[in-house]
């Protein structure tokens, strides 16, 4: 009896009844930019029976089949087809759909159309797949021996690494788009040179296009300038890696090893910049939401910073550092004379201690600060900076780190005509406005 009664349940019934039809959770997907042979995340589309009885779904059929660029996977069964598959009254299945686009001959984007065409008691729903394609040149750990220029005729994608040799130049043109795959690396050796524009900046971001992943950190490992290597690094953006830049020792030549200005650095899951006993000279550029620092500079080194903003603000991380680390100091055995040159910088955040100078050794260090607007619980800075007064940026949550209009790191710059970078990097602000004196602090001129 038992068995008979559980036979008869009303949502095991299967109608007929034309009326009786399918509710989708949406009617078509659009892919972001997928590049050719990666394939995408997978995205969801769920069926719902809202009727009390069952029905028998004749066909739920991928319309390109096995030769289409999209595949589908329906609860659980990868296949371009399906049929008579019931679906109880009150019940759901899932449908999802993944895109992998073979490459052609286009450089710029193109779209790749399918559908999915779901058919139950005569009735027909078409949900319509679309994605948007992109060539591009493929890396696999990629060896960089002669001097190479990379355009921005088609993104590259780094697989693994991609290593800059001793002696070789890496020179990247405004426009180029350099993404990486998931925990991919760049290792300089030689040369870096990525010379962008206000209009076309170098892009250095992961692979994945898609909205979900536009602000999700740790997808790349970053930039790594070793012992022999040296960058100079102009209008780029940097974003979602574990560390953006990671530099090691002091220049190998007489020219500064690492040069950064008017760039932007986001999204980082463990800091913007690291520097082991390095040098870092960085000019109107724009570094926030990072893991633990933005600047993390330790055993020394040189360190030139003027018009920068440093926004430590964390969306993603309980952070409790300061957001700018020094130190002299980077073992019982090893540490280093620092020398420290912070001028007409933002240095704020969400923590009531946003700098951090620590001197360990006996060694003696040069720090000059001077002209900058800093958070801080130190009585050290107070002679010559702005200390603890809110520099109103226009939208901490928009991310738009421009001082308003009645901050008070307007027009409290030190004129800073006379340096021996301003005519190279210091005369334009992040948007390429020029700089005037008293400047506002920070890199946007207002």
């Amino acid at each position: 009896m038992t068995t008979f009664l559980s036979a008869c349940r009303k949502d095991e019934r299967i109608t007929t009844d034309a009326n009786a039809k399918l509710t989708l959770s949406k009617d078509s997907i659009l892919f972001d930019t997928i590049f050719t042979s990666i394939g995408s995340a997978a995205r969801k589309i769920k069926l719902l029976n809202k009727n009390s009885n069952a029905l028998n779904i004749s066909e739920i059929k991928l319309s390109g089949g096995n030769t289409s660029s999209f595949s589908i996977n329906i609860n659980g069964q990868n296949s371009s087809t399906v049929n008579n598959l019931i679906l109880y009254g009150q019940d759901s299945l899932n449908i999802f759909v993944k895109v992998t686009i073979n490459p052609n001959a286009n450089n710029s984007t193109f779209l790749v159309q399918d559908s999915i065409i779901i058919t139950s008691n005569g009735n027909r729903k078409a949900i319509q797949l679309l994605a948007y394609g992109q060539n591009a040149v493929f890396l696999n750990n990629a060896m960089i021996s002669a001097n190479t220029t990379w355009t921005k005729s088609l993104p590259y994608i780094i697989n693994g690494s991609v290593n800059i040799k001793n002696s070789s130049t890496l020179s990247i043109e405004p426009g180029a788009k350099i993404y990486f795959h998931r925990d991919a690396v760049m290792n300089v050796d030689g040369i870096l040179k990525a010379d962008g524009s206000v209009n076309e900046p170098i892009e250095f971001c992961s692979d994945r296009l898609e909205n979900i992943y536009n602000d999700e950190p740790g997808q790349w490992r970053g930039i790594y300038i070793k012992q022999t290597g040296s960058g100079i690094l102009k209008n780029v953006i940097i974003k979602n890696a574990s560390v953006a830049i990671t530099s090691d020792s002091l220049s190998p030549g007489a020219g500064p090893k690492l040069i950064l200005s008017n760039s932007i650095i986001k999204n980082m899951q463990v800091a913007a910049y690291i520097g082991y006993h390095s040098e870092l000279l960085a000019f109107n550029n724009l570094f926030y939401n990072c893991g633990n620092y933005l600047i993390y500079a330790i055993g020394g080194g040189n360190y030139n910073l003027k018009q920068n903003t440093f926004a430590g603000y964390n969306s993603n991380f309980p952070r409790k550092t300061a957001s700018l680390t020094f130190s002299d100091y980077l073992s019982a055995k090893a540490y280093n004379k620092l020398q420290l040159d912070l001028t007409n910088n933002i240095i704020w955040g969400s923590l009531a201690n946003e700098l951090d100078i620590q001197k360990k050794s006996a060694v003696s260090s040069q720090v000059s600060l001077n002209g900058n607007l800093i958070k801080t619980t130190s009585t050290s800075y107070n002679i010559g900076n702005i200390i603890n007064a809110d520099p109103l940026f226009a939208s901490v949550s928009f991310e738009n780190f421009m001082p308003g209009t009645r901050s008070p790191a307007i027009k409290k710059g030190l004129d800073l005509s006379s340096d021996i970078y301003f005519n190279t990097y210091l005369n334009k602000d992040l948007k390429n406005k020029n700089r005037i004196f008293p400047s506002s602090l920070g890199c946007y001129e207002n």
